[in-house]
């Protein structure tokens, strides 16, 4: 239901705001959203997702999260790779279905992609054993330079950080052993993959990170109407977060160490 009092937003006023933001022609754009901060908008999900095909051009690439670790777990661990509908939002969940996307088959934390680079973007996540390994598209953001847009959401919902402390060998991060899984593909293949899940109700303090990426140039600011935006730069904030990371595993943990140590050992798991 459109937001009463605010103004109806076109595909030009949005790709406006991308192009003010910094995003461009042949970017691969990793995309969280929140299509109700971002209010009415014609073609509604199917508008946004063209105005951010059109910023890129078709030599980019538009990239959002399908995650599903709510729903596939151990007592229910099979994902399907259409069937399966994404937990994180009604923007990725249009994306995915669209004819011209490609989901990856990672069971608990899939990424759909369209556009040039989407197929080498999500080949091969089911074949690690953890979601955001180097080789994962969280990986591939880094090694492609990419560029991760938040419309109307902030930092606490950025899986790339969840890639990072992957990167940096946080210890507390993961549960003890492998979980079975079983990923369908669209066309009826089945496929086992063994996956180290993160551990559950760790509380992070990403929105910290804020002030900080901003000052050094890593996150850039903007806004659409009265929908905030922000855009940051992965391979520097990868290059700027993971030593941090390496040299205090603990820095994005609320409380730091303490708070892991005060955790019973049922809950670290």
């Amino acid at each position: 239901m459109p937001c009463v009092g605010k103004t109806m937003l076109h595909v030009e006023d949005l790709l406006a705001a991308w192009r003010s933001l910094g995003i461009h022609a042949g970017d691969t754009l990793f995309v969280h959203s929140s299509l109700r901060r971002l209010g009415p908008v014609d073609m509604r999900a199917d508008g946004v997702i063209e105005s951010l095909c059109v910023a890129v051009g078709p030599m980019g690439t538009v990239a959002v999260p399908t995650h599903t670790w709510g729903t596939v777990n151990l007592q229910q661990p099979v994902f399907h790779q259409t069937l399966s509908p994404s937990i994180v939002g009604t923007l990725t969940n249009v994306l995915r279905l669209r004819p011209d996307a490609l989901r990856s088959l990672h069971p608990t934390h899939s990424v759909a992609a369209v556009g040039a680079g989407a197929r080498a973007m999500v080949e091969g996540h089911e074949c690690d054993d953890t979601p955001c390994s180097p080789r994962s598209p969280y990986g591939r953001l880094v090694t492609w330079g990419g560029k991760i847009l938040f419309i109307g959401v902030g930092l606490q919902y950025c899986t790339f950080f969840h890639g990072c402390e992957e990167w940096a060998g946080c210890p507390w991060l993961f549960t003890p052993e492998p979980e079975r899984y079983y990923s369908i593909t669209a066309h009826g293949t089945v496929i086992e993959v063994l996956s180290r899940r993160h551990t559950h109700a760790v509380p992070r303090c990403y929105p910290s990170l804020e002030d900080p990426l901003y000052k050094a140039g890593i996150l850039l600011k903007g806004a659409v109407g009265d929908c905030p935006l922000l855009l940051l730069d992965a391979r520097r904030a990868a290059e700027w977060l993971v030593p941090r990371l390496r040299e205090d595993p603990y820095l994005l943990v609320e409380g730091g160490e303490a708070t892991m140590r005060a955790r019973p050992p049922s809950a670290r798991a």
